[in-house]
């Protein structure tokens, strides 16, 4: 969808944007949120985030497609526990798949058909069956809040006033004169009659009509497609917040918790252990309002900028706070960090285009809790900036002409660093971001404190260093990065009591190199100005495994 996030200048720029592109003119809930007993597989796993558009061409076109993904999965995950050419992930999120008559697919014409230019039906239920085959899930992309214009059903609501169809869209005689909470109005003019439609995002996408049962009931049908002919294993779902308005409220409205609440109850009919994951691009007070009862898990905006902050300025401080909030208040299965997404600058622009820094941001990434996404190309240090079509530029994978994406004319000309920043260059350098992915994420999944462990902070003497505990019974690993740009010495960390039981510990890399001070813990179960390693080199992340000696 067009840009979304918590900040109003942002939103209203994007929305703007998003409409020149198309060529067109609450509070934390009171009970308790439980874990979430049917997806097991999310325990430990991480999420491949892919714009099949722009991923793998097979056919020459330029434009991405299904077969080509398939012939990648063994990059995303092989099925093989024991090799090491692999990411490890265990389940991808495809942008939206079906019929759309733009780039991105997020303005959709036919919701039970995929886009020509990525294949068939066929081809998709193979992709499905061959990501099966290696341990991958399938979530994709559904488009809840708004259809195209070009949808059969918008049309003939658009030509015909007395068609069953206009209900399912909202209109009105004069444009009225309601503002969104950054100055601009959603009532776009028909270009038919005499009258005005509602679309939040964009003339070309009018929003649908949830306060119509039909659309709701079409929305099951839809899902229940994808779930059982398409045998997909959940969904992310778009801009959840505004798919109800009410008078003087644009989003989080009670009307979209029910819709929520009811659609998510449903696919959970359909397939018991189906996956949802929702974009909430707010602050956590808001995205707390969607809990316990609807989806399964939401994206954690605040986490992804406090991450990017604190490698930006050097300063670990404040980096753990809406962490510990969300820590407090979810499962860690129920909610999901990420560094950046399809509609945000990539991580490394956002850092200045420093590769140490974009690989010490992952690092973090890949030891909090939750269940973390990660932006296709991120592994690999991909640069983009806006517009959006420069956010999602073909996947880099080689020196070859059109950087191993295609034989053809890429349908999105390649970015600048397309020589430098590509799997073939990172495959065998130890110290590469893919390099760093390809650690991590299996260590996140064979490990049970980095797959499952409450975290606990630590304070570190320099504020440069951030510093904590995974926790999970009796596996328990030390997480300490130096987010500055100077080495430091003698670096201690502390905690409050109670971190760890009395006596003497061992303390193991689980990346090599550098081995570990033994750690001693009070009787009152305080970490007490310990120093693991005597330097911690800039810009470098460090995984000790702690077991009692």
């Amino acid at each position: 969808m067009p840009s979304l996030t918590h900040r109003p200048a942002v939103l209203a720029a994007a929305i703007a944007f998003a409409c020149v592109a198309l060529g067109a003119c609450a509070a934390a809930p009171a009970a308790t949120v439980a874990p979430l007993a049917s997806a097991h597989w999310t325990r430990g796993a991480t999420c491949y985030e892919v714009f099949v558009r722009s991923f793998q061409d097979s056919n020459g076109d330029g434009i991405g497609d299904i077969p080509g993904l398939i012939t990648r999965l063994d990059y995303i995950n092989d099925g093989n526990p024991l090799t090491r050419t692999d990411l490890g992930a265990r389940c991808i999120w495809l942008m939206p798949v079906a019929e759309s008559p733009s780039y991105h697919g997020y303005d959709v014409t036919d919701y039970y058909r995929v886009e020509r230019d990525y294949g068939t039906n066929d081809d998709f239920r193979r992709l499905v069956f061959e990501a099966h085959r290696r341990g991958i899930r399938v979530l994709v992309d559904l488009v809840l809040n708004h259809a195209s214009t070009q949808h059969p059903y918008f049309q003939e609501a658009l030509r015909d006033p007395a068609s069953p169809y206009r209900a399912w869209f909202r209109w009105s005689p004069t444009q009225p004169a309601e503002l969104n909470p950054w100055g601009d109005n959603n009532w776009r003019r028909s270009p038919v009659r005499d009258e005005w439609y509602y679309a939040f995002f964009c003339c070309a996408m009018p929003d649908l009509n949830y306060a119509h049962p039909p659309v709701l009931a079409e929305a099951k049908k839809v899902a229940k497609f994808w779930l059982d002919d398409m045998d997909v294993d959940g969904f992310r779902l778009d801009a959840i917040p505004y798919l109800v308005e009410e008078p003087g409220r644009i989003n989080h409205s009670a009307g979209t918790h029910a819709v929520l609440r009811d659609f998510a109850a449903y696919v959970r009919s359909v397939k018991a252990d189906a996956y949802t994951v929702g974009e909430v691009s707010d602050n956590s007070d808001a995205l707390l309002g969607y809990y316990p009862d609807q989806l399964d898990s939401h994206f954690a905006f605040e986490v992804a900028d406090s991450i990017l902050s604190a490698v930006r300025s050097g300063s670990a401080r404040g980096l753990l706070a809406p962490v510990l909030r969300l820590q407090r208040e979810l499962p860690a299965n129920r909610w999901s960090p990420f560094l950046r997404n399809h509609d945000q600058p990539r991580t490394r622009t956002e850092l200045g285009g420093d590769r140490a820094r974009a690989r010490i941001a992952s690092f973090v990434l890949l030891t909090l809790p939750g269940v973390p996404f990660v932006y296709y190309g991120e592994e690999i240090g991909m640069v983009g900036a806006k517009p959006d079509e420069r956010l999602r530029t073909p996947m880099q994978w080689s020196r070859a002409p059109g950087a191993g994406f295609t034989n053809g004319r890429p349908w999105q000309r390649l970015q600048d660093d397309s020589l430098e920043s590509t799997v073939e260059a990172q495959d065998r350098d130890p110290r590469s971001i893919l390099e760093l992915h390809r650690r991590m994420i299996p260590l996140r999944d064979g490990n049970a404190a980095l797959a499952a462990g409450r975290l606990v902070p630590l304070v570190a003497s320099h504020d440069a260093v951030t510093a904590y505990l995974r926790r999970e019974g009796e596996s328990v690993v030390l997480v300490i990065a130096n987010l500055g740009t100077a080495p430091l010495t003698d670096v201690s960390v502390r905690s409050e009591a109670g971190a760890l039981p009395r006596g003497s510990w061992t303390v193991r890399s689980l990346l090599g190199g550098d081995r570990a001070a033994p750690l001693t813990i009070r009787d009152d179960g305080r970490v007490g100005g310990y120093v693991p390693v005597r330097v911690l080199a800039p810009m470098e992340g460090y995984l000790f495994e702690i077991a009692p000696r």
